[in-house]
């Protein structure tokens, strides 16, 4: 799922792009905005980039080529929409991805957004047919035990060994942790915060300081050294709520 916002002074636009996001699932509307100002503080206080922005440039106050220079590095995928061709030149500049010349139809909109987004969709794709891997389990006299990805809740070293917690047990297999972190490093969602634990993400139960327990029970201490991926973890996932008064 990739997230987008729109900016565009013409209410009637935005509608426009609307109704065209219906026809990719995988795009899913963040927010909209008739005002730049608005929307460059809006940007501006996001935790991570936005997936895509959608960007009108003759706008009043501040115009799409001002907002996209400030807003380029909050934004991983860039595309100006507007009803002029002359500002070419000046989308290459900021390092727009592409340039929609309105009105443009759904098939000029879907084939931008399959080029932006198809690389990314079929690397996925290749992921999650590589779903499981074996290890040959110590306390099972060797025999191959299949091991899915989506599975796994915790991976803990024990010294030439290595035990991995899935979610309907557990297996002791003759590896060591920086090996298994070689081969989870492609796939997303698994992480290091302590020395002798690799833990998924999807499976934290709750965090109380430094401790983070995990669903299946095991309780992990932040290490030291990762004391600064920790806390850049905390901040990218916890909701902020604005003060009110």
């Amino acid at each position: 799922m990739y997230n987008c916002i729109v900016v565009d002074d013409h209410i009637h636009a935005i509608e426009g792009i609307k109704t065209y996001l219906e026809s990719f699932p995988e795009l899913q509307l963040f927010a909209s905005y008739t005002d730049s100002l608005t929307a460059l503080a809006a940007i501006n206080s996001l935790a991570e980039p936005i997936d895509l922005v959608l960007l009108d440039i003759d706008m009043p106050k501040v115009n799409g080529l001002e907002l996209s220079r400030i807003i380029r590095k909050k934004t991983n995928k860039l595309v100006f929409t507007t009803g002029h061709t002359r500002y070419g030149y000046e989308a290459f500049q900021v390092d727009a991805d592409a340039y929609l010349l309105k009105p443009y139809t759904l098939a000029e909109f879907a084939a931008i957004i399959d080029k932006l987004f198809l690389p990314e969709k079929e690397n996925e794709i290749r992921i999650q047919k590589n779903e499981f891997f074996l290890v040959k389990s110590k306390e099972d006299n060797q025999k191959l035990i299949n091991v899915k990805y989506r599975d796994i809740i915790a991976i803990e070293s024990k010294l030439n060994y290595i035990m991995i917690y899935t979610r309907t047990k557990k297996i002791l297999t003759y590896m060591s942790l920086t090996e298994i972190a070689k081969v989870l490093s492609k796939h997303p969602g698994f992480m290091q915060f302590q020395r002798s634990y690799i833990i998924a993400q999807d499976y934290i139960e709750s965090i109380d300081g430094n401790s983070i327990r995990m669903i299946n029970g095991l309780e992990i201490t932040v290490g030291d050294y990762y004391r600064k991926d920790f806390t850049r973890f905390l901040n990218e996932k916890i909701i902020k709520l604005g003060r009110k008064g």
